[in-house]
Parts: C-alpha cells; sequence; structure tokens
C-alpha cells in the first residue's frame, strides 16, 4: 500500500500469508526470515484485563471488584441505588431485591414480592445496602508474604 508516496507494509507481514502478488510494487518475497520480524506491539508493562484477578505483593491475590463482591453475596436482598444523567422525568431510582448474578457490566436482580427481574447497569450503580452482614471475597496471602508482614502494635 502506498500513503503520500510512502509504501506502507502490515507490522505482521508474514510471507506465508500475503502472496508477492498482493504486495504493490514487489515481486519476490522478502529475504528475511518471518521469525526476525516484529509479530505485533510490545509494551513495557503487562496488560491485564479489567475484571481479573491481580498479583499484590508478590503472592496476595486481590479480587475485589464490584462484580465479585455481588457475586459473594449471591442470594442476598438488598437495597440498589442507581443514579441516571440526563433524564428528565427521573435521574434516579432505587430498586429492592435479590442478588442473581453480577457481571463485569451489569447486576440481575428478583423482587422477591413480585417475582420481576431487572438487568441493571453497573455504569449507573451508586450503592448497594444489604440488612445482613455483607460477604467478601478473603484476601489470599502466601505463607511467605505473610511471615514477611509485620503489625504495629
Amino acid at each position: 500500500m502506498t500513503c503520500g508516496g510512502y509504501s506502507y507494509y502490515p507490522m505482521n507481514y508474514d510471507p506465508g500469508v500475503y502472496s508477492a502478488s498482493m504486495i504493490p510494487g514487489s515481486r519476490t518475497q522478502p529475504a528475511v526470515s518471518p521469525m526476525l520480524m516484529p509479530s505485533g506491539p510490545t509494551y513495557a508493562a503487562p496488560v491485564v484485563p479489567l475484571g481479573t484477578t491481580q498479583q499484590i505483593l508478590a503472592g496476595a491475590v486481590e479480587e475485589s471488584f464490584i462484580e465479585n463482591i455481588l457475586r459473594f453475596n449471591k442470594g442476598k436482598v438488598g437495597t440498589f441505588y442507581f443514579t441516571y444523567q440526563g433524564n428528565n422525568k427521573w435521574n434516579a431510582m432505587v430498586y429492592r431485591g435479590r442478588v442473581e448474578t453480577a457481571g463485569r457490566d451489569h447486576i440481575i436482580i428478583s423482587d422477591p414480592s413480585s417475582g420481576k427481574r431487572y438487568l441493571l447497569m453497573m455504569a449507573n450503580l451508586d450503592w448497594v445496602e444489604f440488612d445482613e452482614k455483607i460477604n467478601y471475597p478473603a484476601l489470599h496471602i502466601s505463607p511467605e508474604v505473610e511471615e514477611s508482614l509485620t503489625t504495629s502494635e
């Protein structure tokens, strides 16, 4: 391909995928081994998708994302407070229901009195109140890290 008189070839060019006839101005395959060609971008720091377990302190595991906390409280009845911006009829709603499940961007609750189910977006969630103790994912710390931790008295 050309852009403004400059030739452009994809960074992950693989001679086994693209034939010479597919590349303008190319008559033969390059002499460079595909193993020496970069296959894509490289990153200085690891890229971790949101909502995944992450390592902390080389041995401690953090899982305190909202959806994980809601999953730990599956079956409990709570009051869910939501705010919706840009709505002139109503901009806040309160739902009372049993936690059915939770995903990265949504919660499904059911109203115990009517049986009605709600699919609610996490982006609008302000807070949740439960009438009983909230289950929280335990922080798992490796024995080596636990030994190195000190507490002040």
